[in-house]
């Protein structure tokens, strides 16, 4: 995973488990638009990123299976002002504890040569694991190795 000028990775991984009770297939409809905008469109500081972004195309919305759970995920390939543009993807599913909050998983990978193959999001998807899963190896806090 490279770095541009900035110093930030070409491939943030961000999730959240938000409180409120929403339908993941609703939640993901208000949360893609977001995922582009923070990885693509401005920094924190209000600078454009790259130019910020010109137009967006959906490449894939649907449900899909995440540690053990129907969850939603949409798509989308970002065209930048500036540099390559990129891909974004917003994946929500139920939490499998507690209230069964939604849990949402926002991928951001660069396009063009430096950035991670676009098959990456299915592999990282894929390894989702609930907490306690025999797979996970202890849990939260575990490290992660290659």
């Amino acid at each position: 995973m490279g770095r541009d000028r900035l110093d930030r990775p070409h491939a943030p991984v961000r999730h959240r488990d938000p409180a409120e009770r929403v339908r993941p297939g609703r939640r993901r409809g208000q949360d893609i638009g977001a995922a582009a905008d923070r990885a693509y469109e401005e920094d924190a500081v209000g600078r454009r990123i790259h130019g910020g972004i010109v137009s967006h195309r959906e490449m894939a919305a649907g449900p899909v299976s995440v540690a053990g759970r129907t969850g939603y995920r949409v798509r989308r390939r970002v065209v930048t002002a500036k540099g390559p543009g990129g891909y974004v993807q917003s994946l929500v599913f139920p939490s499998a504890v507690g209230s069964e909050s939604p849990v949402v998983v926002r991928y951001a990978f660069d396009a063009g040569p430096d950035g991670p193959p676009l098959a990456l999001m299915d592999t990282l998807t894929q390894g989702i694991r609930p907490i306690g899963d025999s797979g996970t190896g202890g849990g939260v806090g575990s490290s992660v190795g290659p």
